[in-house]
């Protein structure tokens, strides 16, 4: 074997790792944009978590912001909502459980697991109706002083309950947390 034969050797080596190598990088090129698209927008990911101003909301009102698409009620109750809340015995309620994604795991449905504040003056809640997704009245609409959804007749307490109607579960309280005294953040 001649000292060519070696030289030729590691010019073929070089030649197929440079093709093999140039071939990884277009591929990666190739399908990077597939990946990439799958990546939430940049809108969608601004709209993740947000922050809603409650001091302009008066005891006894509401208000509905748009987060991820779907309506959120946040309601500054009265002590009458918050008594009448508290009378229901959870054992009564068609649907027992919080539906809090604040609390782990599944915690009784109590006007205080339900709750943003030990108040409980603070209510948020995904204004979608679990039925079949209609937006509920609220201010004190339906029989029993929560929300009304037109739609098929669900009735929902002061506590965002279900109480009558064919809705199956509680209005969802979504991730929420006070920032400060007049700042709510949702995600």
């Amino acid at each position: 074997m001649s000292h060519a034969d070696d030289h030729e050797g590691t010019r073929r080596d070089f030649l197929y790792y440079a093709t093999a190598g140039a071939g990884v990088v277009a591929t990666g090129a190739a399908v990077w944009p597939l990946i990439n698209q799958m990546n939430p927008s940049a809108d969608v990911r601004a709209l993740a978590s947000i922050r809603v101003d409650i001091s302009g909301v008066a005891e006894g009102s509401q208000l509905t912001v748009q987060w991820l698409g779907k309506p959120v009620f946040i309601r500054h109750r009265t002590q009458d909502e918050i008594d009448q809340a508290n009378e229901t015995p959870v054992e009564d309620l068609p649907d027992p459980v919080a539906r809090n994604a604040n609390i782990d795991g599944e915690a009784p449905a109590t006007d205080p697991n339900r709750t943003l504040d030990e108040d409980e003056k603070w209510l948020v809640m995904m204004g979608v109706c679990t039925h079949l997704g209609c937006v509920p009245l609220g201010d004190g609409a339906g029989d029993y002083g929560g929300w009304y959804c037109p739609c098929h007749g669900s009735h929902y307490d002061a506590a965002g309950r279900i109480r009558r109607g064919p809705a199956p579960t509680n209005l969802p309280v979504p991730v929420a947390q006070f920032v400060d005294e007049t700042t709510i953040q949702l995600g």
